[in-house]
Formats: structure tokens, C-alpha cells, sequence
């Protein structure tokens, strides 16, 4: 693979430390800006809503803008969010910077979508968004705790610090890696069709198909993960200091999942689907009665964070594919749809778990997943043809 995706997987993984790390810092913010903590947690919704509508605003903004030149924009404003972030006292300016950040970064992920497809060769593609994608997966397993451990050490900024600071070599790889080749057309979508054809693509069941099903499962798998650490505390009984283990077993097992899908999509995308969604929903069904034994109910947590984000990614790929025709739009579909259900899933998840205890979450990840599943199965057909040049016609 090019070394130029591997910088834009550094990037998605500061950017995905940066989404996440808020869940072990919210305390700390709360007391250091004297906001309550149910305040602080705002800054959570503010970020995903900031990625659902950054993703087709940016996408649709620079659509005419060099590929290089839109990336290194979104990822130096994603840094100067962080230094700002960093250095404020105010709680309103910090809320602004997250906002800022989750703009860049859905704009960054629209755009390095669609530019790792082109990167990688047409039967490759698959295995060049399970790439850039493992930058997220990695972010759950390293960054997410590193950024406890710094906010802990020292204080909450430090791990702001240090998000921007990973920036940097994203940046340089960036600038150095995406050259335009000589003697080919110039870098950018100045041939691409207009604006309103790649809306229309919107109108298309296969990827409106593609898009629902992207958000029903990472609303199940972000339900289910958000709230994870009242099951391993409450109904396993587990002491805290087993949260963060849960959490990276979890991490762990998306980045296999990401890895995995990524070499079979390609080849196999209704194998990929096929077996590996109801394997999924099986998973969820069984942590109600597993959840109470410790070393199950971690086996479980890696087995579903590979499944979740092996489904997971492999709709990314079906969107991107369905979207062919929308080259400057296709990644910000993708973007939105997934963060819708990042946004979603927890929402419906923190009802239910007030209503149904500490498994209520789980359950709510076994719904979407099943809506989803009896969606699938009779439309893999419609998402992921058999005949692959029928994936360019439609």
C-alpha cells in the first residue's frame, strides 16, 4: 500500500483519539472550567453533530479543491482546535473548538475516503479502507487509554497537547505523499460531474440501502460500546480498573474485524455480510446471559468488536461503491450515515439504560442490529452484486 494512506491512517487516528477520549476526561473538564458534568458531557453531543454535518457540507464546499491541498487544510485546523482547546479557560471557546474539530475531521474523513479508493488498485480497495480505517480501531485500543493516562498524569489539556501534536506528521506525509504523479491530470475533481448529479445519487436504493444499514449497525455497536463499563462493574461485578481492559479488548477485536473484512470485501462482499451480521446479532443476544461471568463476557467483547466493525467497514466499502458516481460526495455519505448512528446509538442507548438497568444499551444493540439484518439479507443482492461490473452500471 502507498505510504501516503498510512499518513492519512495517522491522522484518522489522532482524529479518532479525539472522538473518544472525552469518555475518561468529562470529570476533570467539569471541574477545572466549574461547569457540571452533565455539561461537560455536551461537549460529546457537540462533536457528532459536528460530524454529521461537516462530512456533505465540507465534502460539498471543496469538492473542487485538490485532494492534498482539502486533507492538510482539515487536519491544520483539526490541530489549532486542540492548541486552542488546550489553553482555554473558557468552557464556551473549548464547546466552539469541538464543534471546529469535528467539522475538519468529518471533511478530512470524506475526502481520505474517496482518495483511498483511488490510491489503491480497483480489487484492492477493501484492503485500503480497512487501512485507514484501522487508524480508528487503533485509537480504541492505544490512544483512547494513552489519553486517560495523560489526563490523569497531567491534567486533561496534556491529552489535547498531544492530539495536536500527532498532527504533525499526518500533516508532512500529507504534503509529501499525495504528490500529483507527472504526466498525469491535474490532482482534484475538476473533471467531476456537478454538484446536483452527485446529490441525486442520493435518490438510488442501493445506496440509500448501504447508508441504513451503515448507521443501524454503528448505532448497535456505539450504543453497546458507550455504555460498556457499567456491564463490566454492575453485572459482572468487576472492579473499575477492568473497564479500560474491556475497552481495549474491544479495540483489539475492531482492528482484526477492520482487517479481516478488508481482504475479503473485495472478493466477497455478500460472504462478508452474509455470515459475519448474523453472527453479530447472535453475539448481542448472548451478552444478557453471559454478561454476569467475567471471562466470558470479555471473550464476548472481543468477539464483537471484531464482528461489529467487520460489518461495519464492509458497508463503508458497499457505500463507496454504490456511490461511484458521486467521486467528490461518496466518502461524506459514508461519513454522515456512520456518525448518524455514533449519534444515535448512545442517545437511544442512555434511555434504555435508565429504564433497563445496565443492559439496556446491549439490548438496544441487539434491536438496530436485527432491523438491520432482516433488511440485509433480502437485499444483498440490490448492495452487493454478484456480477462486480453490475456495481458500475447501477
Amino acid at each position: 500500500m502507498p505510504f501516503a494512506l498510512y499518513m492519512l491512517a495517522l491522522a484518522v487516528f489522532a482524529m479518532g483519539t479525539s472522538e473518544f477520549m472525552l469518555a475518561g476526561l468529562v470529570p476533570n473538564i467539569a471541574t477545572s472550567l466549574d461547569v457540571s458534568v452533565g455539561t461537560a458531557g455536551l461537549l460529546t453531543s457537540a462533536f457528532a453533530v459536528g460530524m454529521i454535518v461537516g462530512a456533505p457540507a465540507m465534502a460539498a464546499f471543496a469538492r473542487r479543491w485538490p485532494a492534498r491541498a482539502t486533507l492538510l487544510g482539515c487536519v491544520v485546523v483539526f490541530a489549532l482546535c486542540h492548541v486552542i482547546a488546550a489553553v482555554t479557560p473558557s468552557f464556551s471557546v473549548l464547546a466552539a473548538t469541538r464543534v471546529l474539530a469535528a467539522v475538519a475531521n468529518a471533511g478530512f474523513l470524506a475526502v481520505a475516503l474517496s482518495t483511498a479508493t483511488r490510491l489503491a488498485a480497483p480489487d484492492l480497495r477493501g484492503r485500503a479502507l480497512a487501512v485507514l480505517l484501522s487508524g480508528t480501531t487503533i485509537a480504541t485500543v492505544a490512544g483512547v487509554p494513552a489519553g486517560a493516562l495523560f489526563g490523569a498524569a497531567m491534567g486533561w489539556r496534556s491529552t489535547f497537547w498531544a492530539v495536536a501534536l500527532l498532527c504533525v506528521p499526518a500533516a508532512i506525509g500529507i504534503l509529501t505523499g499525495l504528490r500529483p504523479r507527472p504526466g498525469s491530470a491535474p490532482e482534484g475533481p475538476g473533471g467531476a460531474p456537478s454538484l446536483r448529479s452527485e446529490l441525486a445519487q442520493l435518490r438510488a436504493p442501493r445506496l440509500l440501502m448501504a447508508m441504513l444499514l451503515g448507521a443501524l449497525v454503528n448505532g448497535g455497536t456505539f450504543s453497546a460500546f458507550t455504555f460498556l463499563a457499567p456491564v463490566v462493574t454492575g453485572t459482572a461485578g468487576l472492579d473499575e480498573v477492568w473497564v479500560p481492559l474491556a475497552l481495549v479488548l474491544f479495540g483489539i477485536g475492531s482492528f482484526v474485524g477492520v482487517t479481516a473484512a478488508g481482504r475479503l470485501s473485495d472478493q466477497h462482499p455478500r460472504l462478508a455480510l452474509g455470515v459475519t451480521a448474523p453472527i453479530l446479532l447472535l453475539g448481542w443476544l448472548a451478552f444478557a446471559p453471559l454478561a454476569a461471568h467475567p471471562l466470558p463476557l470479555l471473550v464476548l467483547v472481543f468477539v464483537q468488536g471484531a464482528l461489529a466493525f467487520a460489518v461495519g467497514s464492509t458497508l463503508i466499502a458497499r457505500v463507496l461503491h454504490a456511490a461511484s458516481e458521486a467521486p467528490t460526495m461518496g466518502g461524506s455519505y459514508a461519513t454522515a450515515a456512520l456518525n448518524i448512528g455514533a449519534a444515535a446509538g448512545p442517545a437511544i442507548g442512555a434511555v434504555a439504560l435508565s429504564g433497563s438497568a445496565d443492559l439496556g444499551p446491549v439490548r438496544v444493540a441487539t434491536a438496530l442490529t436485527g432491523i438491520a439484518l432482516l433488511m440485509m439479507l433480502p437485499s444483498l443482492g440490490l448492495i452487493a452484486p454478484r456480477d462486480r461490473t453490475a456495481e458500475v452500471v447501477r
